[in-house]
């Protein structure tokens, strides 16, 4: 099965962010591999980039250049009936966050965790860096450097790694912004 924007994929997803032939589902006796086929944005499997092939197991979450996501259910497995804990909640009235239902320790800075806040509530729409600086520094009237604002990027990135160094919470779309990826 192909996954892609052409419209001769199995499975088509008509996103720009989406290569033509993005994606492969082949099965292989009992088991079913996803494939990377060379695309622009990447093929993420519970948040991790894949960059060989990846045996699929039941309940794994495909994401698709981040633009889609795709639940894979095994054919002898039964579907969720209710959704899955989210695998980044965050607590606003105590700056907790937790990353797989463990608890980030020790918190966040509180510039950091408006800057998560911050992306968190953008549902995954591209935050540009002029929003960051107004909503982190709403005090700087002269621009904030953008080495300021990758610093406290990077810093942030590091911190949920620290939970879960495979996944990539926060992507980073040249030219444009940033946003959050909570597979």
């Amino acid at each position: 099965m192909t996954i892609g924007r052409h419209d001769s994929c199995d499975v088509f997803l008509p996103d720009r962010r989406v290569s033509r032939f993005h994606a492969r589902i082949t099965r292989q006796g009992k088991s079913f591999i996803l494939e990377d086929l060379g695309s622009k944005n990447g093929t993420f499997v519970n948040g991790a980039l894949i960059t060989s092939p990846y045996t699929l197991k039941d309940g794994d979450e495909i994401a698709i250049a981040f633009a889609f996501k795709l639940l894979f259910v095994d054919s002898g497995a039964t579907a969720p009936l209710a959704p899955e804990e989210p695998i980044l909640k965050l607590d606003k009235s105590t700056r907790k966050v937790w990353v797989r239902g463990k608890e980030l320790s020790p918190p966040l800075s509180p510039l950091q965790f408006r800057l998560l806040e911050l992306l968190y509530e953008a549902s995954g729409r591209v935050v540009s860096r002029e929003e960051i600086a107004q909503a982190l520094w709403p005090e700087a009237r002269a621009g904030v450097t953008d080495q300021a604002i990758d610093a406290i990027i990077h810093r942030l990135r590091e911190r949920l790694a620290s939970l879960d160094p495979n996944a990539k919470f926060i992507e980073t779309v040249r030219g444009h912004g940033f946003r959050l990826f909570t597979p």
